[in-house]
C-alpha cells in the first residue's frame, strides 16, 4: 500500500514541527489511539484500536523516527501486531515547508505492509480505511493547532471551526469525509469532550 498527501496547516512551521512532536496532541489526533509512550531515543510504544472491513482489532507497535531534520523533516517507522486480525508495517516521510509566516504545507508518503486476516480482506478496502484514518487525523490535527499563537486553548466551538478550516484547505480528503459519514462526527463530538475535560 501506498499512500501520498499534502494538507495545508493554519500555523508556523515550527508550530506545526512541535505538534507533530508532541505525544499528547498526537494521542488526541489519531484516532483509535489509546496511548502514546517514550520507548527509547526517538521511539515511542503505540497502542490503538482500528477497524478495516470486518476486521476490529487493538494494535500494539512501536515508531521510531529517523532521518530527523529539524523542522523540515523525518521519517516514521512503524510496526503493529493485531493479534489474529494480523500485522502492518511500514514507514511515513514527513516534510514541512514554510508558506508565508502563518502557513505550513505538510506533505507525506506512507508505504506499509499488512499480513493476516488484514492482508485477506483486499486492499481496496485497506486503502480506503487507511485514507479515512489519515483524513481524520489532519482534522483533528488541523483544529489543535489552529489555536492562538501564544498556545492557548482556543474558545469553546474553535476546534470544529479550525478543523473545517483545515479540511478547505486540504487538496485531497473529500472522499474521506463522504465516507466516515455519522460515525466521523460522533468521533469529534467524543474528542472535543475529552479536550474540554483535560
Amino acid at each position: 500500500m501506498e499512500l501520498s498527501e499534502t494538507h495545508t496547516l493554519p500555523v508556523s512551521q515550527q508550530r506545526a514541527w512541535d505538534a507533530l512532536n508532541n505525544t499528547e496532541i498526537l494521542r488526541a489526533c489519531i484516532p483509535g489511539c489509546e496511548s502514546i509512550d517514550p520507548d527509547g531515543e526517538n521511539a515511542y510504544a503505540v497502542v490503538l484500536s482500528a477497524s478495516v472491513g470486518p476486521v476490529k482489532a487493538r494494535f500494539k507497535g512501536r515508531m521510531l523516527l529517523t532521518d530527523i531534520d529539524a523542522p523540515n523533516t523525518y521519517t516514521i517507522v512503524f510496526e503493529g501486531q493485531g493479534g489474529a486480525a494480523g500485522f502492518g508495517k511500514g514507514n511515513t516521510h514527513v516534510t514541512l515547508e514554510p508558506e508565508g509566516d502563518t502557513a505550513t504545507k505538510l506533505t507525506y508518503t506512507a508505504t506499509a505492509q499488512v499480513g493476516g486476516k488484514l492482508a485477506q480482506i483486499g486492499s481496496r478496502l485497506v486503502d480506503g480505511a487507511a485514507r479515512k484514518i489519515a483524513g481524520e487525523f489532519f482534522k483533528r490535527f488541523g483544529a489543535q493547532v489552529g489555536g492562538n499563537a501564544d498556545g492557548e486553548t482556543p474558545p469553546d466551538g474553535s476546534e470544529t471551526a479550525a478543523a473545517e478550516a483545515a479540511v478547505q484547505n486540504t487538496e485531497s480528503n473529500e472522499a474521506t469525509d463522504t465516507e466516515s459519514g455519522g460515525d466521523g462526527t460522533k468521533r469529534k463530538k467524543s474528542w472535543t469532550a475529552w479536550i474540554s475535560k483535560s
